[in-house]
Protein backbone atom coordinates (compact mmCIF):
# COMPACT_ATOMS: atom_id res chain seq x y z
CA UNK A 1 0.00 0.00 0.00
CA UNK A 2 1.07 3.23 -0.74
CA UNK A 3 2.14 5.41 2.30
CA UNK A 4 0.54 8.30 2.99
CA UNK A 5 1.40 12.10 2.77
CA UNK A 6 0.36 12.86 6.20
CA UNK A 7 0.23 10.80 9.55
CA UNK A 8 -1.78 12.71 12.43
CA UNK A 9 -1.41 11.20 15.85
CA UNK A 10 -4.36 11.54 18.13
CA UNK A 11 -8.26 12.15 17.37
CA UNK A 12 -8.98 14.86 19.49
CA UNK A 13 -9.73 18.44 18.13
CA UNK A 14 -6.84 19.43 16.80
CA UNK A 15 -5.76 16.01 15.31
CA UNK A 16 -9.41 15.71 13.41
CA UNK A 17 -8.89 19.68 12.35
CA UNK A 18 -5.14 18.58 10.96
CA UNK A 19 -6.70 15.40 9.28
CA UNK A 20 -9.89 17.04 7.74
CA UNK A 21 -8.33 19.84 6.20
CA UNK A 22 -4.79 18.08 4.86
CA UNK A 23 -7.60 15.47 3.14
CA UNK A 24 -9.78 18.32 1.85
CA UNK A 25 -6.47 20.06 0.33
CA UNK A 26 -5.59 16.84 -1.49
CA UNK A 27 -3.82 15.11 0.89
CA UNK A 28 -3.89 11.35 2.03
CA UNK A 29 -4.00 10.59 5.68
CA UNK A 30 -3.73 8.37 8.20
CA UNK A 31 -5.00 9.48 11.83
CA UNK A 32 -4.09 7.06 14.12
CA UNK A 33 -6.14 7.18 18.04
CA UNK A 34 -5.05 5.08 20.83
CA UNK A 35 -8.54 4.86 21.99
CA UNK A 36 -11.85 3.97 20.87
CA UNK A 37 -14.36 6.41 20.21
CA UNK A 38 -16.69 7.70 21.79
CA UNK A 39 -14.14 8.52 24.82
CA UNK A 40 -14.64 11.46 27.51
CA UNK A 41 -12.35 14.21 28.12
CA UNK A 42 -12.08 17.56 30.27
CA UNK A 43 -12.68 20.97 28.37
CA UNK A 44 -16.50 21.17 27.55
CA UNK A 45 -17.03 25.01 27.76
CA UNK A 46 -16.06 26.74 23.61
CA UNK A 47 -15.23 30.37 23.01
CA UNK A 48 -16.73 32.17 19.70
CA UNK A 49 -13.71 32.14 18.18
CA UNK A 50 -13.87 28.92 17.56
CA UNK A 51 -17.23 29.21 15.37
CA UNK A 52 -15.67 30.13 11.97
CA UNK A 53 -13.30 26.96 12.59
CA UNK A 54 -16.42 24.75 13.14
CA UNK A 55 -18.14 26.24 9.62
CA UNK A 56 -15.43 25.67 7.68
CA UNK A 57 -15.08 22.19 8.48
CA UNK A 58 -18.59 21.54 7.71
CA UNK A 59 -19.83 20.48 11.18
CA UNK A 60 -21.26 23.75 12.32
CA UNK A 61 -24.94 21.94 11.21
CA UNK A 62 -24.02 19.24 13.46
CA UNK A 63 -23.50 20.82 16.54
CA UNK A 64 -26.66 22.65 16.60
CA UNK A 65 -28.55 19.19 15.43
CA UNK A 66 -26.55 17.60 18.77
CA UNK A 67 -29.02 19.77 21.07
CA UNK A 68 -25.26 21.13 22.54
CA UNK A 69 -26.48 24.44 24.68
CA UNK A 70 -25.95 27.85 23.08
CA UNK A 71 -23.57 29.82 25.36
CA UNK A 72 -23.99 33.33 24.96
CA UNK A 73 -21.22 34.41 27.77
CA UNK A 74 -20.23 33.84 31.08
CA UNK A 75 -21.50 34.80 34.41
CA UNK A 76 -18.41 35.19 37.11
CA UNK A 77 -17.77 35.97 40.71
CA UNK A 78 -14.10 37.56 40.12
CA UNK A 79 -12.13 41.21 40.17
CA UNK A 80 -13.32 43.88 42.88
CA UNK A 81 -17.14 42.63 43.48
CA UNK A 82 -18.05 40.05 45.57
CA UNK A 83 -21.11 39.83 43.35
CA UNK A 84 -21.81 37.90 40.48
CA UNK A 85 -21.86 39.80 36.75
CA UNK A 86 -22.37 38.94 33.39
CA UNK A 87 -20.70 39.35 30.35
CA UNK A 88 -22.03 38.33 26.91
CA UNK A 89 -20.18 37.89 23.49
CA UNK A 90 -22.22 39.53 21.48
CA UNK A 91 -20.81 42.43 23.19
CA UNK A 92 -17.93 42.24 21.25
CA UNK A 93 -18.59 39.57 18.83
CA UNK A 94 -21.17 40.61 16.37
CA UNK A 95 -20.93 37.86 13.61
CA UNK A 96 -20.59 35.07 16.24
CA UNK A 97 -22.42 35.76 19.57
CA UNK A 98 -22.36 32.30 20.98
CA UNK A 99 -20.37 29.34 21.28
CA UNK A 100 -21.84 25.90 22.36
CA UNK A 101 -20.77 23.92 25.96
CA UNK A 102 -20.13 20.50 24.56
CA UNK A 103 -20.06 17.14 25.63
CA UNK A 104 -16.53 16.36 24.83
CA UNK A 105 -17.19 12.40 24.06
CA UNK A 106 -19.68 14.26 21.78
CA UNK A 107 -18.18 16.80 20.00
CA UNK A 108 -14.71 14.64 19.50
CA UNK A 109 -17.13 11.95 17.51
CA UNK A 110 -18.92 14.44 14.97
CA UNK A 111 -15.26 16.02 14.59
CA UNK A 112 -13.56 12.24 13.88
CA UNK A 113 -16.63 10.89 11.51
CA UNK A 114 -15.82 14.32 9.74
CA UNK A 115 -12.29 13.22 8.93
CA UNK A 116 -13.54 9.85 7.88
CA UNK A 117 -16.03 12.00 5.63
CA UNK A 118 -13.62 13.96 4.46
CA UNK A 119 -11.47 10.47 3.20
CA UNK A 120 -8.66 10.48 6.29
CA UNK A 121 -8.30 6.81 7.01
CA UNK A 122 -8.81 6.83 10.50
CA UNK A 123 -7.42 3.59 12.68
CA UNK A 124 -8.37 3.68 16.55
CA UNK A 125 -7.02 1.32 18.48
CA UNK A 126 -3.43 2.40 17.84
CA UNK A 127 -0.88 3.15 20.41
CA UNK A 128 2.11 5.06 18.55
CA UNK A 129 5.43 4.80 20.18
CA UNK A 130 7.64 6.19 18.16
CA UNK A 131 8.29 9.02 15.60
CA UNK A 132 10.58 7.65 12.93
CA UNK A 133 13.22 10.14 11.93
CA UNK A 134 15.90 10.21 8.83
CA UNK A 135 18.81 12.99 10.52
CA UNK A 136 15.86 16.15 11.58
CA UNK A 137 13.37 15.21 9.41
CA UNK A 138 10.34 12.65 10.46
CA UNK A 139 9.87 10.01 7.85
CA UNK A 140 6.90 7.80 9.22
CA UNK A 141 5.82 6.30 12.60
CA UNK A 142 6.07 3.33 14.59
CA UNK A 143 2.56 2.16 16.23
CA UNK A 144 1.31 -1.13 17.85
CA UNK A 145 -2.12 -2.42 17.01
CA UNK A 146 -4.61 -3.09 19.50
CA UNK A 147 -4.92 -6.72 18.59
CA UNK A 148 -0.74 -6.44 19.61
CA UNK A 149 0.97 -5.93 16.30
CA UNK A 150 4.06 -3.57 15.69
CA UNK A 151 3.53 -1.01 12.46
CA UNK A 152 6.05 0.89 10.45
CA UNK A 153 4.52 3.67 8.66
CA UNK A 154 6.20 6.00 6.58
CA UNK A 155 5.10 9.16 5.48
CA UNK A 156 6.19 12.84 4.04
CA UNK A 157 4.88 14.47 7.06
CA UNK A 158 3.89 13.81 10.75
CA UNK A 159 1.44 15.84 12.81
CA UNK A 160 1.90 15.37 17.08
CA UNK A 161 -1.48 15.76 17.79
CA UNK A 162 -1.10 13.58 20.69
CA UNK A 163 -2.68 15.35 23.48
CA UNK A 164 -0.67 16.42 27.06
CA UNK A 165 1.14 13.03 26.02
CA UNK A 166 2.86 15.01 23.73
CA UNK A 167 4.64 12.05 22.34
CA UNK A 168 7.93 14.00 20.79
CA UNK A 169 8.19 16.30 23.26
CA UNK A 170 8.70 13.89 25.73
CA UNK A 171 10.99 11.78 23.68
CA UNK A 172 13.27 14.53 23.29
CA UNK A 173 12.80 16.64 26.69
CA UNK A 174 11.31 19.45 24.79
CA UNK A 175 8.24 20.23 27.38
CA UNK A 176 8.97 23.43 29.31
CA UNK A 177 6.50 23.67 32.67
CA UNK A 178 5.22 27.17 33.48
CA UNK A 179 5.82 27.94 37.01
CA UNK A 180 3.14 30.64 37.19
CA UNK A 181 0.36 28.41 36.41
CA UNK A 182 0.98 25.11 39.29
CA UNK A 183 -2.44 24.35 39.72
CA UNK A 184 -4.73 21.13 40.43
CA UNK A 185 -7.94 20.73 38.78
CA UNK A 186 -10.43 18.42 40.66
CA UNK A 187 -13.40 17.65 38.64
CA UNK A 188 -17.00 16.01 38.47
CA UNK A 189 -20.70 15.74 37.22
CA UNK A 190 -23.37 16.21 38.52
CA UNK A 191 -27.79 15.85 36.86
CA UNK A 192 -30.41 18.10 38.24
CA UNK A 193 -28.84 21.10 39.19
CA UNK A 194 -30.14 24.04 40.13
CA UNK A 195 -28.30 26.21 37.64
CA UNK A 196 -28.06 29.82 36.46
CA UNK A 197 -31.49 31.98 36.37
CA UNK A 198 -32.68 33.50 32.85
CA UNK A 199 -31.03 34.91 30.68
CA UNK A 200 -27.91 33.15 31.76
CA UNK A 201 -29.02 29.69 32.34
CA UNK A 202 -26.20 28.21 29.43
CA UNK A 203 -23.33 30.41 30.54
CA UNK A 204 -20.41 29.38 32.19
CA UNK A 205 -19.80 29.86 35.62
CA UNK A 206 -16.77 30.94 37.36
CA UNK A 207 -16.01 32.15 41.05
CA UNK A 208 -13.51 32.49 42.67
CA UNK A 209 -13.12 31.40 46.58
CA UNK A 210 -10.73 31.15 49.31
CA UNK A 211 -8.78 28.26 47.69
CA UNK A 212 -8.93 29.02 44.22
CA UNK A 213 -11.57 29.38 41.37
CA UNK A 214 -14.16 27.24 40.48
CA UNK A 215 -16.11 26.27 37.24
CA UNK A 216 -20.01 24.89 36.81
CA UNK A 217 -20.52 24.11 33.07
CA UNK A 218 -24.17 22.97 32.19
CA UNK A 219 -24.60 20.67 29.56
CA UNK A 220 -27.52 19.21 27.90
CA UNK A 221 -29.49 16.15 29.26
CA UNK A 222 -29.23 17.95 32.57
CA UNK A 223 -25.65 17.82 33.26
CA UNK A 224 -23.70 19.72 34.57
CA UNK A 225 -19.72 19.77 34.68
CA UNK A 226 -18.06 20.84 37.99
CA UNK A 227 -14.78 21.93 38.84
CA UNK A 228 -11.84 23.34 41.25
CA UNK A 229 -8.81 24.82 40.53
CA UNK A 230 -6.59 25.17 43.27
CA UNK A 231 -2.71 25.38 44.47
CA UNK A 232 -1.05 21.83 42.91
CA UNK A 233 1.57 22.05 46.40
CA UNK A 234 -0.96 22.41 48.94
CA UNK A 235 -3.80 20.27 47.21
CA UNK A 236 -1.45 17.31 47.35
CA UNK A 237 -0.47 17.95 51.22
CA UNK A 238 -4.33 17.80 51.39
CA UNK A 239 -4.93 14.83 49.47
CA UNK A 240 -2.44 12.90 51.49
CA UNK A 241 -4.77 12.97 54.68
CA UNK A 242 -8.08 12.62 52.55
CA UNK A 243 -10.24 11.27 50.10
CA UNK A 244 -10.48 12.79 46.35
CA UNK A 245 -14.07 13.02 47.33
CA UNK A 246 -13.51 14.78 50.57
CA UNK A 247 -11.06 16.97 49.28
CA UNK A 248 -13.33 17.73 46.42
CA UNK A 249 -16.63 18.71 48.71
CA UNK A 250 -14.39 21.13 50.68
CA UNK A 251 -13.66 23.46 48.00
CA UNK A 252 -17.12 22.92 46.72
CA UNK A 253 -18.40 23.81 50.49
CA UNK A 254 -16.16 27.26 50.40
CA UNK A 255 -17.45 28.11 47.06
CA UNK A 256 -21.12 29.56 48.16
CA UNK A 257 -22.39 30.24 44.52
CA UNK A 258 -21.46 27.14 43.21
CA UNK A 259 -22.52 24.96 46.50
CA UNK A 260 -25.88 26.67 45.54
CA UNK A 261 -26.20 25.62 42.16
CA UNK A 262 -25.53 21.94 42.90
CA UNK A 263 -27.37 21.59 46.03
CA UNK A 264 -29.53 18.97 46.01
CA UNK A 265 -28.42 17.11 42.29
CA UNK A 266 -26.78 13.80 41.65
CA UNK A 267 -23.17 13.55 41.54
CA UNK A 268 -22.95 10.63 38.54
CA UNK A 269 -19.10 9.79 38.45
CA UNK A 270 -16.23 9.96 40.77
CA UNK A 271 -13.82 12.91 40.84
CA UNK A 272 -11.02 13.11 38.68
CA UNK A 273 -7.86 15.26 39.37
CA UNK A 274 -5.77 16.99 36.86
CA UNK A 275 -2.52 19.01 37.94
CA UNK A 276 0.61 20.73 36.83
CA UNK A 277 -0.80 21.25 33.08
CA UNK A 278 0.62 24.63 31.89
CA UNK A 279 3.63 23.95 29.60
CA UNK A 280 5.27 24.60 26.32
CA UNK A 281 7.36 22.64 23.91
CA UNK A 282 10.76 24.44 23.29
CA UNK A 283 10.48 23.66 19.30
CA UNK A 284 6.79 23.16 17.68
CA UNK A 285 7.85 22.29 14.25
CA UNK A 286 10.82 21.19 11.79
CA UNK A 287 11.26 19.59 9.19
CA UNK A 288 8.37 17.13 8.02
CA UNK A 289 6.41 17.52 11.24
CA UNK A 290 4.36 19.84 13.84
CA UNK A 291 3.39 19.75 16.72
CA UNK A 292 -0.71 20.89 17.13
CA UNK A 293 -2.67 21.07 20.27
CA UNK A 294 -2.23 20.06 23.66
CA UNK A 295 1.46 18.33 22.15
CA UNK A 296 2.32 21.96 21.76
CA UNK A 297 1.25 23.85 24.42
CA UNK A 298 -1.79 24.06 27.28
CA UNK A 299 -2.39 27.04 29.27
CA UNK A 300 -4.55 27.41 32.27
CA UNK A 301 -7.94 26.87 31.77
CA UNK A 302 -9.51 30.11 32.82
CA UNK A 303 -10.45 31.29 29.40
CA UNK A 304 -11.94 28.10 28.35
CA UNK A 305 -8.63 28.34 25.36
CA UNK A 306 -7.65 24.49 25.55
CA UNK A 307 -10.31 23.69 22.37
CA UNK A 308 -9.64 27.02 20.68
CA UNK A 309 -5.89 26.82 20.36
CA UNK A 310 -6.66 22.73 19.36
CA UNK A 311 -8.28 23.99 16.19
CA UNK A 312 -6.55 26.64 15.19
CA UNK A 313 -3.08 24.95 15.57
CA UNK A 314 -5.16 22.31 13.52
CA UNK A 315 -5.38 24.28 10.79
CA UNK A 316 -2.28 26.17 10.76
CA UNK A 317 -0.99 22.66 11.10
CA UNK A 318 -2.42 21.11 7.91
CA UNK A 319 -1.41 24.48 6.60
CA UNK A 320 2.29 23.98 7.49
CA UNK A 321 1.75 20.57 5.69
CA UNK A 322 0.03 21.15 2.66
CA UNK A 323 3.02 23.72 1.99
CA UNK A 324 5.58 21.28 3.01
CA UNK A 325 4.72 18.81 0.24
CA UNK A 326 3.35 21.23 -2.39
CA UNK A 327 6.21 24.05 -1.83
CA UNK A 328 9.42 22.36 -0.50
CA UNK A 329 11.39 25.40 -1.12
CA UNK A 330 8.92 27.36 1.53
CA UNK A 331 9.49 24.78 3.91
CA UNK A 332 11.56 26.31 6.53
CA UNK A 333 10.66 29.80 6.95
CA UNK A 334 6.86 28.15 7.00
CA UNK A 335 7.70 26.27 10.16
CA UNK A 336 9.14 29.66 12.10
CA UNK A 337 5.87 31.32 10.97
CA UNK A 338 3.92 28.19 12.04
CA UNK A 339 5.64 28.58 15.50
CA UNK A 340 5.31 32.09 16.07
CA UNK A 341 1.71 31.91 15.67
CA UNK A 342 1.21 29.14 18.13
CA UNK A 343 3.08 30.38 20.67
CA UNK A 344 1.48 34.12 20.23
CA UNK A 345 -1.70 32.55 20.65
CA UNK A 346 -0.13 30.86 23.58
CA UNK A 347 1.73 33.86 25.09
CA UNK A 348 -1.69 35.50 25.12
CA UNK A 349 -3.65 33.87 26.89
CA UNK A 350 -0.35 33.02 29.46
CA UNK A 351 -0.39 36.78 29.94
CA UNK A 352 -4.08 37.37 30.09
CA UNK A 353 -4.46 34.98 32.59
CA UNK A 354 -1.38 36.31 34.58
CA UNK A 355 -3.22 39.25 34.69
CA UNK A 356 -6.49 37.96 35.98
CA UNK A 357 -5.45 36.55 38.55
CA UNK A 358 -3.32 39.43 39.90
CA UNK A 359 -6.64 41.77 39.11
CA UNK A 360 -8.83 39.70 41.42
CA UNK A 361 -9.71 41.14 44.69
CA UNK A 362 -13.26 39.69 45.64
CA UNK A 363 -10.96 37.00 47.76
CA UNK A 364 -8.81 37.58 50.38
CA UNK A 365 -6.60 34.83 50.69
CA UNK A 366 -2.86 33.06 50.56
CA UNK A 367 -4.02 31.41 46.75
CA UNK A 368 -4.38 34.82 45.66
CA UNK A 369 -1.84 36.95 46.93
CA UNK A 370 0.80 34.23 45.74
CA UNK A 371 -0.78 34.84 42.28
CA UNK A 372 0.07 38.30 42.28
CA UNK A 373 2.44 38.84 38.79
CA UNK A 374 5.64 38.37 39.68
CA UNK A 375 8.43 40.31 37.82
CA UNK A 376 7.80 43.04 34.88
CA UNK A 377 4.77 43.84 34.71
CA UNK A 378 5.03 47.11 32.14
CA UNK A 379 6.54 44.58 29.54
CA UNK A 380 5.72 44.93 25.94
CA UNK A 381 4.37 41.64 26.12
CA UNK A 382 2.22 41.93 28.90
CA UNK A 383 0.85 45.63 27.79
CA UNK A 384 0.32 44.11 24.61
CA UNK A 385 -1.72 41.31 25.60
CA UNK A 386 -3.90 43.69 27.98
CA UNK A 387 -4.23 46.71 25.75
CA UNK A 388 -5.36 43.94 22.57
CA UNK A 389 -7.89 42.53 25.43
CA UNK A 390 -9.45 45.47 26.33
CA UNK A 391 -9.83 47.34 23.64
CA UNK A 392 -12.10 45.52 21.53
CA UNK A 393 -9.66 43.18 19.13
CA UNK A 394 -9.86 40.65 20.73
CA UNK A 395 -13.35 38.30 20.02
CA UNK A 396 -11.65 34.79 21.58
CA UNK A 397 -14.16 34.90 24.81
CA UNK A 398 -14.98 37.45 27.79
CA UNK A 399 -11.57 38.52 28.69
CA UNK A 400 -12.28 42.23 28.47
CA UNK A 401 -14.75 42.45 30.91
CA UNK A 402 -12.90 40.41 33.50
CA UNK A 403 -10.19 42.98 33.18
CA UNK A 404 -12.34 46.06 33.04
CA UNK A 405 -13.70 44.56 36.63
CA UNK A 406 -10.11 43.81 38.30
CA UNK A 407 -8.32 45.64 40.45
CA UNK A 408 -4.55 46.35 38.02
CA UNK A 409 -1.39 47.10 38.87
CA UNK A 410 -1.27 50.84 38.55
CA UNK A 411 1.33 50.57 36.48
CA UNK A 412 -0.53 48.58 33.82
CA UNK A 413 -3.73 51.01 34.40
CA UNK A 414 -1.63 53.95 33.16
CA UNK A 415 -0.32 52.28 30.77
CA UNK A 416 -3.75 51.32 29.31
CA UNK A 417 -4.73 54.82 29.92
CA UNK A 418 -1.77 56.07 28.15
CA UNK A 419 -2.21 54.11 25.13
CA UNK A 420 -5.83 54.95 24.73
CA UNK A 421 -5.41 58.63 25.09
CA UNK A 422 -2.72 58.55 22.11
CA UNK A 423 -5.02 56.90 20.36
CA UNK A 424 -7.33 59.52 20.74
CA UNK A 425 -5.02 62.01 20.60
CA UNK A 426 -3.91 61.07 16.89
CA UNK A 427 -7.27 60.90 15.55
CA UNK A 428 -7.72 64.72 16.50
CA UNK A 429 -4.66 65.30 15.01
CA UNK A 430 -4.93 63.84 11.89
CA UNK A 431 -8.43 65.75 11.74
CA UNK A 432 -6.89 68.82 12.25
CA UNK A 433 -4.47 68.31 8.94
CA UNK A 434 -6.70 66.00 7.28
CA UNK A 435 -7.82 69.30 4.68
CA UNK A 436 -4.00 69.91 4.11
CA UNK A 437 -2.87 66.64 3.93
CA UNK A 438 -2.24 66.23 0.22
CA UNK A 439 1.37 69.03 0.52
CA UNK A 440 2.02 67.24 3.85
CA UNK A 441 5.17 64.69 4.23
CA UNK A 442 4.27 61.50 5.96
CA UNK A 443 7.25 60.35 8.20
CA UNK A 444 7.55 56.61 9.38
CA UNK A 445 7.80 55.30 12.59
CA UNK A 446 11.25 53.87 13.24
CA UNK A 447 9.85 50.61 13.91
CA UNK A 448 7.69 50.39 11.02
CA UNK A 449 8.64 47.92 8.61
CA UNK A 450 7.15 45.90 6.09
CA UNK A 451 9.15 41.83 5.42
CA UNK A 452 8.12 39.26 3.24
CA UNK A 453 7.13 36.21 5.31
CA UNK A 454 4.76 33.01 4.82
CA UNK A 455 1.57 34.15 5.72
CA UNK A 456 -1.71 31.74 5.51
CA UNK A 457 -3.86 31.43 2.71
CA UNK A 458 -6.63 29.05 1.30
CA UNK A 459 -5.65 26.04 3.11
CA UNK A 460 -1.89 26.76 2.66
CA UNK A 461 0.54 29.65 3.15
CA UNK A 462 2.32 31.93 0.48
CA UNK A 463 4.72 34.55 0.06
CA UNK A 464 2.88 37.57 1.61
CA UNK A 465 3.65 40.81 3.23
CA UNK A 466 3.65 41.61 7.25
CA UNK A 467 3.63 44.96 8.43
CA UNK A 468 5.23 45.76 11.73
CA UNK A 469 4.67 48.82 14.03
CA UNK A 470 4.94 50.17 17.38
CA UNK A 471 1.60 48.84 18.19
CA UNK A 472 1.24 46.17 16.12
CA UNK A 473 4.98 44.43 17.17
CA UNK A 474 3.12 41.10 16.21
CA UNK A 475 2.53 42.14 12.97
CA UNK A 476 -0.27 42.01 10.58
CA UNK A 477 -0.90 41.01 6.70
CA UNK A 478 -1.16 43.62 4.71
CA UNK A 479 -1.61 44.26 0.81
CA UNK A 480 0.19 45.00 -1.88
CA UNK A 481 -1.22 48.36 -1.79
CA UNK A 482 -0.24 49.12 1.66
CA UNK A 483 3.10 47.51 1.02
CA UNK A 484 3.32 49.73 -2.09
CA UNK A 485 2.56 52.75 0.00
CA UNK A 486 4.94 52.30 3.17
CA UNK A 487 7.69 51.52 0.47
CA UNK A 488 7.10 55.34 -0.85
CA UNK A 489 7.20 56.95 2.64
CA UNK A 490 10.70 58.67 2.76
CA UNK A 491 10.52 61.27 4.74
CA UNK A 492 11.04 63.85 1.57
CA UNK A 493 8.15 62.95 -1.09
CA UNK A 494 4.61 64.51 0.28
CA UNK A 495 1.25 62.77 -0.06
CA UNK A 496 0.25 64.50 -3.58
CA UNK A 497 3.34 63.03 -4.90
CA UNK A 498 3.01 60.03 -3.64
CA UNK A 499 -0.15 59.49 -4.79
CA UNK A 500 1.27 60.57 -8.45
CA UNK A 501 3.91 57.36 -7.64
CA UNK A 502 1.70 54.79 -6.93
CA UNK A 503 -0.91 55.72 -9.70
CA UNK A 504 2.30 55.10 -12.03
CA UNK A 505 2.62 51.96 -10.33
CA UNK A 506 -0.39 50.62 -9.88
CA UNK A 507 -2.53 51.82 -13.16
CA UNK A 508 -5.51 50.56 -11.08
CA UNK A 509 -8.55 52.56 -10.96
CA UNK A 510 -8.53 56.42 -11.21
CA UNK A 511 -6.77 59.23 -9.95
CA UNK A 512 -9.32 60.49 -7.74
CA UNK A 513 -10.45 56.93 -6.26
CA UNK A 514 -6.40 56.09 -5.50
CA UNK A 515 -6.41 58.98 -3.45
CA UNK A 516 -9.31 58.34 -1.36
CA UNK A 517 -7.53 55.19 -0.87
CA UNK A 518 -4.16 56.76 0.00
CA UNK A 519 -5.75 58.95 2.07
CA UNK A 520 -7.66 56.99 4.46
CA UNK A 521 -4.81 54.37 4.87
CA UNK A 522 -2.57 57.35 6.10
CA UNK A 523 -5.59 58.02 8.61
CA UNK A 524 -5.43 54.52 9.72
CA UNK A 525 -1.33 54.21 9.68
CA UNK A 526 -1.27 57.52 11.86
CA UNK A 527 -3.93 56.37 14.47
CA UNK A 528 -2.59 53.38 15.03
CA UNK A 529 0.94 54.67 15.19
CA UNK A 530 2.54 53.12 12.14
CA UNK A 531 3.26 56.94 11.11
CA UNK A 532 4.78 59.22 13.53
CA UNK A 533 3.95 62.82 12.24
CA UNK A 534 3.39 64.37 9.06
CA UNK A 535 5.13 67.41 8.51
Amino acid sequence: MKSPDVVVIGGGPAGTTAASMSARAGLSVVLLERERFPRDHIGESLLPASMPILEELGVDSKMSQAGFLPKYGATMVWGKSTAPWTWKFSETNLSHPHAYQVIRGEFDQILLERSKELGVDVREGCNVREIIFDAERAVGVRYDKSEGDEVTLPSSFVIDASGQSALLAHHRNMRKWDEDFRNLAIYTYFRGCKGLAEPDQNNIFIESFPYGWMWFIPLKGELASVGAVVDSEKAVKMLNNMSEQDFFDKQLSTAPYTYDLVKGADQVVKTTIVKDWSYEVSQMAGPGWATAGDAACFIDPLFSSGVHIALMSGVLASAYAVTSLKCPDMESPTAVVYEDMIRREYCLFKELARLFYSSNRSVDSYYWETRKIVGDTTGRDSRTAFIRAVSGQSVRGYERAVLERGDLDDSIVEGLKAVSEDFEMRRRLYETVSESILGLIPVLDPETRVEKKPVLSEGRFEWGTMLYSPKRVEGTVCSRFVELLINSIDGETNVSQIISILHEQTDDGSYDSLTGYVTRTLRILFVEGALCCFK
